[in-house]
């Protein structure tokens, strides 16, 4: 079994095999990463195409700093929101009164929900609000950090995150009652 340091090392290098192992070893789980921002299968492999492109061209930057598979994620999650905001299919819409509003608490028993059937529910969201809860909620981006990836203001980024947690509630709240 080949280490992480020797699997680095070779891909450095240029070694074929050793970039092939390395895709091997993270490509299922950053296409987990890449399905959350894309509608179809294809534009998401096409994102981690490009992304790993993009780690195989720039390894000789990753200092071992932080953990390899973080510094590869990083990548592939900025790979995905450029490869998005360059086939733009959808704009921002921002409605500054609903900014202030929050979410009533509800009780909501999860135990009888998968993780298949959650992950369903976010990744039908609308895209503007898909992606700002994946970047917020599961990324752990602030909302200054989505508004300049993404090209739009802080209060448009916390409207996305709101409006997407409102409709992944009532999703949920539905749901809850037909238990």
């Amino acid at each position: 079994m080949i280490s992480e340091a020797e699997l680095i090392n070779g891909c450095k290098k240029g070694d074929k095999k050793a970039q092939k192992t390395l895709y091997d070893k993270y490509a299922a789980k950053m296409l987990g990463v890449c399905i959350r921002y894309f509608r179809n299968i294809d534009e998401a492999e096409d994102a981690l195409q490009e992304g790993f492109i993009k780690v195989f061209n720039n390894i000789d930057k990753f200092r071992n700093e932080g953990s390899f598979e973080g510094w590869i994620r990083r990548i592939i999650v900025n790979t995905s929101l450029n490869y998005y905001k360059s086939n733009l299919k959808h704009y921002f819409g921002v409605d500054y009164d609903e900014i202030q509003e929050v979410i009533e608490d509800e009780k909501l028993n999860f135990d009888n929900l998968s993780v298949e059937y959650l992950l369903k529910v976010i990744h039908n969201l609308p895209e503007g609000y898909r992606l700002v809860f994946n970047l917020y909620e599961i990324e752990g981006y602030s909302h200054k950090e989505i508004a300049e990836m993404l090209g739009v203001s802080i209060n448009t980024s916390k409207s996305q995150l709101m409006k997407a947690k409102r409709s992944l509630q009532k999703v949920l709240v539905k749901k809850e009652n037909l238990i």
